[in-house]
């Protein structure tokens, strides 16, 4: 008799965990739904190439759903400028299925040119730089880089050690262009260089770059494609002399135990 008992008791508990799972599983599926949206967008019916000109026959309306948070930064080209769209040139080669995007469509065609470029939300601002300060004029447009400022200040304390000051200011910070150049590819090679980087930013980092370019000198450091962490030892860090003088040794002593493990 009690083992009936446990068992059905282990069985009645078996059925609640099940509905309770369900009803999480279902409420959660309803909170994902409910801040997505149906969208009309301009899907590609074959395979084009870059140079082609697209007409009616070559697209069809995509009805899908998208996050409502997602939509402001989306380059999709949605269903209603279809005829924005039409007889405009292929800027790349896209295959069939492929949405349309504006960065698909030739510089000239695209919605209000370089604006479109910028994602929703944020803004290009562009910096004065030189052949040091932009890596030798490596960095490309889409490349992410951090903006560090060296500023001197006023010597209030009459300590000529602490004048000086290099701090940095952003971490991961996209480029859209260097100079007049904002796709990727364009105008390599033939020693090109430019005295200007455009970058992406937010409205009230707009404030702050733009015044550090001011009052100070703007170097860019140059991170790989896969490097997007954000440090949050640096941003509490900044350098002067008596620092760069006390933290020396500890940087030689860093660099040679790299060395022994075989990292460089």
């Amino acid at each position: 008799m009690r083992q009936r008992m446990l068992l059905l008791l282990a069985v009645i508990f078996g059925l609640l965990a099940f509905v309770l799972t369900y009803r999480q599983i279902e409420s959660e599926k309803r909170r994902i739904s409910g801040s997505a949206k149906v969208v009309d967008l301009i899907q590609v019916k074959r395979d084009m190439v870059e140079g082609e000109t697209i007409t009616e026959n070559d697209v069809q309306k995509l009805r899908t759903s998208r996050q409502e948070d997602a939509l402001a930064d989306s380059r999709e080209i949605p269903w209603r400028a279809l005829y924005q769209v039409v007889n405009h040139t292929l800027d790349n080669s896209i295959v069939k299925g492929q949405v349309l995007q504006y960065t698909d469509l030739k510089s000239g065609m695209r919605r209000n040119g370089f604006s479109a470029v910028v994602q929703n939300n944020w803004r290009a601002v562009s910096i004065p730089v030189d052949t040091v300060s932009s890596v030798n004029n490596l960095v490309q447009p889409n490349d992410n880089v951090d903006v560090i400022g060296t500023f001197r200040f006023p010597d209030v304390r009459g300590d000529s050690m602490k004048d000086t000051v290099t701090k940095t200011i952003l971490q991961n910070v996209k480029v859209l262009a260097v100079g007049k150049v904002w796709r990727a590819g364009e105008g390599e090679g033939g020693g090109r260089t430019y005295s200007t980087v455009t970058l992406q930013l937010m409205p009230d980092e707009v404030e702050m770059v733009t015044f550090a370019s001011q009052k100070g000198k703007i170097t860019l450091s140059l991170r790989n494609f896969n490097d997007t962490k954000i440090s949050r030892d640096i941003e509490k860090r900044s350098v002067d002399f008596q620092q760069l003088e006390r933290e020396i040794p500890g940087y030689n002593q860093r660099r040679e135990m790299r060395r022994n493990r075989g990292v460089r």
